[in-house]
């Protein structure tokens, strides 16, 4: 099976096609550095030549407002019109669990008009809901910090390492489409304020974490369990402390 990913030189792209490529299948990066880029359309007809799979796990490089609406929307339309022209059978992408939940960011309302194209596409689909990754904490503590602060709520979130995620990723687009959504989440839930002050502390990075019942989270302000997945999420099985222990 040839399947095509669409920001495989990435974190999660990478990984992805490691995986399917240990279990036989053709896995081809598919990026600017490749030689395909979604915005303007370059490449993309070439490299899905033969494909019954496309995996879109890009992100924008920008997480202003506009920008990263111009990104989703005019890569997610090239890419499902390369597809139809293509005749791919099963669309897969990476989103993020609460991503419905969070309107108020300009980055989630793009990733919901991303979700919305596919599911309209009429290109069988499939789309990976996950919680924010481990490696990913670093980023959550850099938006929320303001000089040596970093003010984050006290809710409640369940963080996953990378690894789960692409392996979940990759089950998924060998199988049959599920035309809905999949859930990814970590073993562990853990009060954000609490986990990026652990983080933190690990790596002896002195900013103090203030809890602050109405910190924003990208532009967005939550309730309790916004950023938690459903009951019937697939569970990862690497915790936060054995990964901040190997980064150590």
């Amino acid at each position: 099976m040839k399947v095509v990913v669409i920001g495989g030189t990435g974190l999660i792209g990478s990984k992805v096609i490691a995986r399917l490529g240990e279990h036989g299948h053709e896995a081809v990066a598919a990026a600017p550095k490749t030689g395909v880029d979604t915005l303007t359309g370059e490449g993309l007809a070439e490299v899905l030549q033969g494909a019954s799979v496309v995996i879109d796990v890009s992100n924008s490089p920008s997480f202003e407002d506009q920008a990263v609406m111009d990104f989703f929307r005019t890569s997610t339309t090239n890419l499902l019109k390369a597809e139809t022209e293509a005749g791919v059978t099963h669309h897969v992408a990476l989103s993020v669990v609460g991503t419905e939940r969070l309107q108020e960011s300009g980055y989630f309302r793009a990733k919901q008009v991303q979700e919305t194209l596919i599911k309209e596409s009429g290109i069988p689909y499939s789309i990976v809901h996950a919680t924010q990754f481990f490696e990913f904490m670093k980023g959550i503590a850099a938006e929320a910090t303001d000089g040596d602060t970093v003010r984050l709520a006290p809710v409640k979130i369940q963080p996953v390492v990378s690894d789960d995620v692409a392996a979940t990723v990759g089950r998924t687009a060998v199988g049959a489409p599920l035309n809905g959504l999949v859930e990814i989440a970590g073993p562990d839930v853990f009060r954000l304020d609490e986990l990026i002050r652990k983080g933190l502390a690990a790596r002896n990075d002195p900013r103090t974490v203030v809890t602050d019942e109405h910190a924003r989270y990208f532009d967005a302000e939550l309730q309790e369990t916004t950023l938690l997945p459903g009951p019937n999420a697939r569970i990862g099985k690497v915790t936060f402390a054995d990964w901040l222990a190997q980064q150590q």
